[in-house]
């Protein structure tokens, strides 16, 4: 593990050095946020350790998201998780490096489901895959879109493929525009 400056790193970066040992590449304090890179390698076994050691207890995962570092350092990808320990009252920043060769890191839905939805945006966005996720699917685009458009290489003239409208029958949407119609039907006749 790569310290940055001794002086700089929190006790409770060494208390997780402890816990974790060679998993951890390189751990930091910059402006007091406590921040550790981790090998992908067996990644969800290292979140259980952070989540379930009774003196670390991150149980709480705020957000995933990802950075494309494209041309300017590898690996290309990283994958950013945040942590809240809400019994210690402290937060962890995890960084986790991910080769634009194999863009898949393990899902950590079987540890907090709250991970289901934020790995469908970073897959959606970044094209990062997460292994065993139970249902890795677009969540903000539709199916059809074509490529990944947070990845710095992603075309800004792309034309996307127009798709048909589809079939709200029974829905909401279904509903609210048949009462809409309903109230026109209504305020027209009132006029004639």
């Amino acid at each position: 593990m790569e310290l940055t400056a001794m002086a700089e790193v929190s006790p409770e970066l060494q208390q997780i050095h402890e816990k974790l040992g060679v998993r951890i590449l390189q751990a930091s304090n910059p402006q007091g946020d406590n921040v550790i890179a981790l090998d992908r390698t067996d990644l969800r076994e290292s979140f259980r350790v952070l989540k379930e050691d009774a003196e670390l207890s991150f149980n709480f995962l705020s957000d995933i998201t990802a950075v494309d570092y494209w041309k300017k350092q590898e690996p290309r990808f990283e994958v950013v998780y945040q942590l809240v320990s809400l019994k210690q009252r402290r937060r962890l920043r995890i960084r986790v490096g991910v080769p634009e060769s194999e863009p898949r890191v393990d899902s950590l839905t079987p540890l907090w489901r709250g991970a289901n939805f934020l790995e469908r945006e970073v897959w959606d966005l970044y094209g990062i895959h997460f292994s065993d996720h139970p249902d890795l699917r677009r969540i903000l685009l539709y199916d059809e879109f074509i490529g990944h458009p947070l990845r710095k290489d992603y075309p800004v003239n792309l034309w996307q493929p127009r798709v048909p409208e589809r079939h709200v029958e029974g829905t909401f949407v279904d509903a609210r525009s048949h009462n809409k119609l309903l109230r026109l039907q209504k305020n027209l006749a009132k006029k004639n």
